[in-house]
């Protein structure tokens, strides 16, 4: 049931994954306010939602153009599941932010594999990434993402890798400007710090959280599982594919920097969520993989169960 109604890509599927972030959204904002509603900021929590809410439709088109999966709507609902799996992300409205602009980074990243409009695409991503670094400076860390694709696409070309120096400076100018009118320099010094504290304080705290490590070692064998069919069957499709891992593995990096918060495993669904779609489309029988999508949907609403009533 499950499977046959998300196997296909239709108007409905976004209906009823929009309706389940929207309950899963108030329902973790109403436990985190425990009735104390004078704390609640309603612009931001509805900017919040609508951009986790865009971040569904950033991965449809995805999917859709660059065709890291069939064409299904498995990426979104995985993508949706790993919420409430991890619900303290959703209150965490920096982290919504800077993954929502990274994941429009790589949708650009992924583009230049048709060697068309490649300047724009890198100068896109970069941008994007910069802008992503306003809300997390750690964001930053996705540049090394942009120099891999050009050395992977076109790395003869010289004139690319003069691009994104010359996108973060558009965008320190722009933002610059509208610091200077707003009055507001010190925000680059209290922004860019890029704390090391993790390496002082508590340097093996990721490794006691029981949740991330599990969720961790179950990534790490369904990517391999997809890396070995996908090399099996050859085709184009294995060089995105090497894109959208070195993106999950940057999203584990910048959730170790930041050890001491767990919302930054955020960054790391996007990509989780293309490995999981190939895993699940790799599973035949119709049977199996309606147990095991009935199981991917158990665990993170028995999670957030949990989680609510501490």
């Amino acid at each position: 049931m499950f499977s046959s109604f998300f196997a296909k890509t239709k108007p409905i599927n976004y209906f009823v994954l929009s309706g389940f972030l929207l309950g899963l959204y108030a329902l973790c904002l109403f436990f985190s306010l425990k009735g104390d509603w004078s704390q609640m900021f309603l612009p931001l929590e509805i900017m919040g939602f609508v951009a986790l809410l865009l971040s569904i439709f950033v991965i449809n088109e995805m999917v859709r153009t660059e065709k890291v999966t069939n064409f299904n709507s498995f990426a979104m609902l995985f993508f949706v599941l790993l919420l409430p799996a991890f619900s303290d992300t959703l209150s965490d409205k920096n982290a919504i932010f800077s993954n929502f602009f990274l994941m429009l980074a790589v949708w650009r990243l992924l583009g230049i594999r048709s060697l068309r409009n490649v300047k724009h695409k890198i100068f896109d991503a970069t941008f994007l990434i910069g802008v992503a670094s306003l809300f997390f400076d750690w964001a930053l860390i996705y540049l090394i993402l942009v120099f891999l694709v050009i050395n992977l696409y076109d790395g003869k070309t010289f004139k690319n890798w003069l691009v994104p120096p010359v996108a973060l400076a558009t965008l320190f100018i722009l933002t610059l400007t509208l610091f200077i009118v707003y009055d507001n320099l010190s925000f680059f010094g209290n922004q860019y710090q890029f704390s090391l504290d993790f390496l002082f304080n508590e340097p093996l705290a990721w490794l006691f959280r029981p949740k991330a490590m599990v969720y961790l070692l179950l990534m790490l064998l369904a990517i391999l599982f997809v890396f070995m069919r996908t090399r099996k069957k050859g085709g184009g499709k294995l060089v995105s594919l090497r894109v959208v891992f070195m993106a999950f593995i940057l999203g584990l990096l910048l959730d170790v920097l930041n050890s001491d918060q767990t919302s930054t495993i955020l960054f790391t669904f996007f990509p989780a969520s293309i490995f999981l779609a190939n895993f699940l489309e790799s599973v035949k029988r119709e049977k199996i993989r309606e147990a095991v999508l009935a199981l991917c949907i158990f665990i993170p609403v028995l999670l957030l169960v949990i989680e609510l009533n501490r």
